[in-house]
């Protein structure tokens, strides 16, 4: 199993330390109000600590959940305490209508998180393209990744796949543009196609 440290204390932080917890990985909650961190972890309970932002984080895998706009500042501000860890950009750079993202054409917030982290840091995009209250609902789903490590990797799919989900390799960290770019795809569906927000993305294997 693994070692989950996960930054932030929103929905998507909570449902996914829940399911680490239930999928048998240790996990720490770290968030800048410190008091909320130690209430959320004893409410997970079964071994969940609380960290402190800025102190090197327990966890070998590290789950940015956090506002896009913070993820690449937060890197920066742990600095070489983020150092040999593998860390998964789970945020979507919406703009403020979520029917486009901010970031410049050619990059990703995965990739310019993978510029603000130290060299041996290795950067995973994942889970973005996974509603909060679906993962909830302990579905079967599909959970697509990006990084250049092929190690890195393989540690964030095993991670998955202890809470019973499947990891969709789709390539290098370039492809975080494009995974980015489902995540506006997903909210035009819930808008029009769909008409709600309860479903997923996935991959169904023709026979």
């Amino acid at each position: 199993m693994s070692s989950i440290s996960i930054i932030g204390l929103g929905q998507m932080a909570r449902v996914l330390a829940d399911r680490a917890l239930d999928g048998g990985n240790t996990v720490e909650v770290i968030g800048r109000d410190a008091a909320k961190a130690a209430e959320v972890a004893g409410a997970l309970g079964r071994g969940a600590t609380a960290g402190t932002v800025g102190a090197a984080p327990a966890g070998d895998i590290v789950i940015l959940a956090v506002p896009h706009g913070s993820a690449v500042p937060l890197v920066g501000q742990y600095g070489d305490a983020l150092a040999g860890k593998v860390v998964v950009d789970i945020t979507n750079p919406f703009n403020s209508s979520a029917t486009g993202v901010v970031t410049p054409d050619g990059t990703s917030v995965a990739r310019e998180v993978a510029k603000a982290a130290p060299a041996s840091v290795h950067v995973v995009k994942a889970f973005n393209t996974v509603f909060g209250h679906v993962l909830a609902q302990r579905r079967p789903l599909d959970v697509f990744i990006a990084g250049d490590d092929a190690r890195a990797k393989a540690s964030t799919s095993a991670f998955i796949e202890s809470i019973g989900l499947r990891a969709m390799d789709t390539g290098g960290l370039e492809m975080a543009q494009w995974l980015e770019g489902a995540g506006v795809l997903m909210m035009g569906l819930g808008r029009q196609g769909v008409g709600n927000y309860d479903f997923s993305l996935g991959v169904s294997i023709a026979a």
